[in-house]
């Protein structure tokens, strides 16, 4: 995994804004298939070249092949699971990644706010749902879970590697982790949440080996190990890093025999567009975080809820042999950030853990959270220049 040995790098947490005529034929289902498989290669290439001219060092294909979203995209991967769609106040109460938020404010969220696109914060609900009927479509996990996704893994990986080929980027792929994963499946077969959870990491270590052995960086995401917090708001915090632990436990177990420079690891908290009062602190968790067997972290640090949890690491140590990749420019806007800005967080990150620790971050994925393209692709060549000017004062 490629560090910043004389200057700050530069990547991004995951989306990135997709083509209307790939989003098209993905809509499409079966019947667009065919011609997805066609116009996926240069589609990859397309987005790989928008990343490079936009100064990014560690690149991917945007997460533009994923059918569903960035969690929910497992499912055509995952063998053992049924879908199951309940009438409007029928069916298991929703999880809801605002639960603590909801209490505090209900008459925002009753308004229709929060969220982002579609989506409202609810696993189960917001990409499944017919609002005009009131219905959503759940899934449960009734069988043992089996993997049968090496087909999509291994174009994913094809295309990327065919995208990257003559350019001088590092090349990277998200796969989900087991306990995000759990939030939106519903256990029907296994004994316990603990052995659930392993089962579900049986099933993405062999998608997590396929991408490390194929040369590419692995990035593991699990936006919902601080999410819980929101999702059970009767836990205490000795409670919650209980669960916590557990997750990241069984994340490790799936990671069993992958390396850990090859690796790294997104978290955040939801990325919706809310409230936040709520949200766990990171003091709170952050040594759980740190256990997870990942070279880079990389975690949401921008924004107006996050934005000062640069503080923690005064009184963490940072341990050695790790790298961070904290967001330096956020989704929770469309105003674009000053490199000036960027240059500063970074230095103040770099005084922290080591110039040569720290790469430039996004606080989430973009493509789905921030209004249009044109302000993806802004943000991220702010980084880059925050990242450009960085550099100057860290190796001058």
């Amino acid at each position: 995994m490629r560090r910043s040995t004389d200057r700050i790098l530069v990547s991004h947490a995951g989306t990135l804004p997709r083509p209307p005529e790939i989003a098209e034929l993905i809509r499409q289902g079966p019947a667009g298939a065919a011609e997805l498989t066609r116009v996926l290669p240069g589609a990859v290439k397309e987005i790989v070249r928008k990343q490079v001219e936009a100064g990014v060092d560690i690149v991917n294909d945007g997460e533009i092949p994923k059918r569903g979203t960035f969690s929910s995209y497992i499912q055509e991967r995952m063998q053992g699971i049924e879908p199951r769609t309940f009438a409007a106040g029928e069916g298991p109460p929703p999880r809801d990644v605002n639960g603590r938020d909801r209490r505090d404010f209900p008459g925002f969220f009753a308004a229709g706010l929060g969220g982002f696109g579609a989506a409202r914060g609810v696993f189960g609900g917001a990409s499944a749902t017919r609002p005009e009927a009131g219905e959503r479509t759940l899934q449960f996990c009734t069988g043992p879970l089996k993997y049968i996704g090496r087909q999509g893994v291994e174009t994913d990986i094809a295309n990327l590697k065919a995208a990257v080929e003559g350019v001088d980027v590092e090349p990277w792929l998200p796969a989900i982790t087991p306990g995000t994963v759990e939030h939106w499946l519903w256990n029907e077969h296994y004994r316990s949440d603990e052995e659930f959870l392993y089962a579900i990491a049986d099933v993405m270590h062999e998608e997590y080996r396929a991408i490390t052995d194929a040369g590419l960086v692995l990035q593991l995401d699990d936006p919902d190990l601080p999410d819980g917090w929101q999702m059970y708001p009767d836990l205490s915090i000795d409670e919650y890093r209980k669960y916590a632990q557990l997750r990241v436990e069984a994340l490790n177990y799936g990671l069993r025999d992958i390396p850990t420079d090859r690796t790294r690891f997104h978290t955040c908290w939801g990325s919706s567009h809310g409230p936040h009062k709520n949200d766990i602190p990171l003091r709170h968790i952050v040594d759980v975080i740190l256990q997870v067997k990942a070279e880079c972290i990389s975690i949401e640090a921008s924004n107006a809820r996050h934005g000062h949890d640069w503080t923690v690491w005064q009184d963490v140590r940072f341990p050695d042999g790790k790298s961070l990749m904290p967001g330096v420019v956020g989704h929770s806007s469309d105003l674009i950030e000053d490199p000036e800005l960027v240059a500063e967080r970074l230095v103040r990150y770099a005084q922290l853990v080591g110039r040569e620790n720290v790469i430039a971050g996004t606080d989430c994925g973009l493509g789905q959270r921030v209004g249009h393209a044109e302000i993806v692709w802004a943000k991220l060549a702010a980084s880059a220049e925050g990242a450009r000017i960085a550099s100057k004062q860290l190796w001058s």
